[in-house]
């Protein structure tokens, strides 16, 4: 069986202080793991390991079966990363913003793969020539989005999505996730929002004080139930 993401006893610690507990977890080609979490529980320090942004103090993190610390620049061919803002040049349009991008990834578009790209993540054919100052978050989500389409990315890593969005645009994202989840995309995200993650995952975890309490399939209970299973964990 491949897997396109997996730690393997992946731990952080920062002097006595355990950021992350030995985790264990792996995910296939289309699936979609939501970490759920308070803030300071691990989830962006568990992100920030696979995209070998710092180093693990032991186990191993695996992008596409690759050793994301022993090969930083590698694993980012097969990588997408859209944080909880996503930054863009906004003196540039759109697309002028996804053509710098699919540069720096190394891939060259002409101006009508640009658009299909942009179109296909979303984006309103009219936003497309415009500068990128005024877009909202949504707008500056549907660019990060394109830009993993343009790479043809394998896992694409996500903190707080859903963050600031409103209910319209929430609800396009999660429409947007399971398009690339359904080409096959493997798809992690650390969120807040009980509901999208319950609505869009394949699997969901809780995570507290830096372990993996617990992992259960999305279709095993409703949003309710697990509103409640994850307040019961933060109350213990």
């Amino acid at each position: 069986m491949e897997f396109v993401l997996e730690a393997r006893g992946l731990c952080k610690s920062y002097l006595e202080n355990r950021a992350l507990k030995p985790l264990n977890l792996s995910l296939q080609q289309g699936e979609i793991f939501s970490l759920l979490g308070p803030n300071g529980a691990g989830k962006s320090t568990t992100i920030n390991l696979f995209l070998g942004f710092i180093k693990p103090s032991s186990g191993a993190a695996y992008i596409n079966g690759i050793e994301v610390a022993r090969n930083p620049v590698e694993i980012k061919r097969y990588l997408a990363y859209i944080p909880e803002q996503v930054v863009l040049y906004p003196n540039l349009t759109g697309l002028e913003n996804l053509s710098l991008l699919s540069c720096l990834a190394g891939y060259r578009y002409n101006k009508q793969e640009l658009r299909g790209l942009l179109m296909k993540a979303g984006l309103q054919s009219e936003a497309i020539d415009r500068y990128t100052g005024g877009y909202s978050k949504g707008m500056r989500q549907k660019v990060g989005i394109a830009g993993a389409l343009a790479k043809k990315a394998k896992v694409l890593l996500l903190d707080e999505p859903t963050s600031g969005l409103d209910p319209k645009a929430s609800n396009e994202f999660s429409v947007l996730l399971q398009q690339l989840s359904e080409e096959g995309t493997a798809v992690f995200m650390a969120t807040h929002d009980i509901f999208r993650a319950r609505e869009v995952s394949t699997r969901i975890g809780i995570m507290k004080a830096g372990e993996l309490v617990h992992e259960l399939r999305s279709g095993d209970m409703d949003a309710n139930e697990l509103e409640k299973l994850y307040l019961n964990y933060m109350h213990d």
